[in-house]
């Protein structure tokens, strides 16, 4: 039973007054040897919302969403999704959750429908609306006349796209997506900015990582920087902008390169 049913104790920490957030982490950390890659951050992203979360090379970013959709264990800390935990209750949390990792290995010797079928039916799905919703998902992203086509086979952005499809089969309630936009070329990046903010707006979340800042400026209503595993600054665009572009502000939070070395032996003339 999720903490938004009756008589459900409040997210540690949490507003009573506010809404139950789409996902809650709460002093999540992870080391990687000697190396502190995400320090105790706690962070909500608001149910409904279409969140950015941005940060350098390096800066804790897909740690951080890899341990809120389950692929990586934390050293300590949790995650709740709509108020599951997602560590005690992982069947009812990941049932709500759609994840595009970063890099993340699929089963390519499928053609892209079989994948999207395994997806579903992985789900628990009936078969018949995982057929239907494959074809949907096929046609949105046009991947038509690369259904029959095996995934190994696809470019880097044909792939990003039938993984985000095995992310929409089973209608999640939040959506966690890594680069999504990354290899897509701009036909297609239309195509998914157009089903990603009618998920939202039909009451869905998503959470959308990037390094692109004007895609984030563009698509995002909320947004968190991340930078030495920690939380730099959160909250509307607005107010994280403080009336400046996304990139000025990132720059100032994060640091220019410290080594700004003369390369004038690069000029031709």
């Amino acid at each position: 039973m999720s903490q938004e049913s009756a008589g459900a104790p409040l997210l540690p920490g949490a507003n009573p007054e506010v809404a139950v957030p789409a996902i809650a982490l709460r002093k999540l950390t992870k080391r990687f040897g000697a190396t502190l890659a995400v320090d105790a951050i706690d962070l909500d992203i608001p149910a409904g919302s279409f969140y950015g979360v941005v940060g350098p090379n390096g800066a804790g970013k897909t740690t951080s969403l890899s341990m809120a959709t389950g692929l990586m264990t934390p050293d300590s800390g949790t995650a709740y999704i709509h108020g599951v935990n997602l560590w005690t209750a992982p069947d009812e949390a990941k049932r709500m959750l759609g994840v595009l990792p970063d890099g993340l290995h699929s089963f390519d010797r499928l053609t892209g429908a079989e994948l999207i079928s395994y997806a579903g039916l992985l789900r628990g799905m009936d078969r018949g609306t995982v057929l239907e919703r494959r074809d949907d998902l096929l046609a949105a992203l046009d991947l038509d006349s690369a259904g029959r086509t095996l995934v190994t086979d696809y470019s880097a952005g044909m792939t990003k796209k039938i993984s985000l499809a095995c992310a929409l089969v089973h209608a999640p309630r939040v959506l966690v997506l890594d680069e999504p936009f990354e290899a897509v070329d701009p036909v297609s990046a239309g195509a998914i900015r157009r089903i990603l903010t009618a998920f939202v707006q039909s009451g869905g979340t998503v959470v959308m990582s990037s390094h692109v800042m004007a895609l984030v400026e563009r698509l995002c209503d909320r947004v968190a920087v991340i930078g030495g595993g920690q939380i730099l600054a959160e909250g509307t665009l607005d107010e994280v902008r403080g009336g400046r572009e996304l990139e000025d502000r990132f720059v100032d939070l994060i640091g220019d390169v410290a080594d700004k070395r003369d390369l004038t032996w690069l000029r031709q003339s």
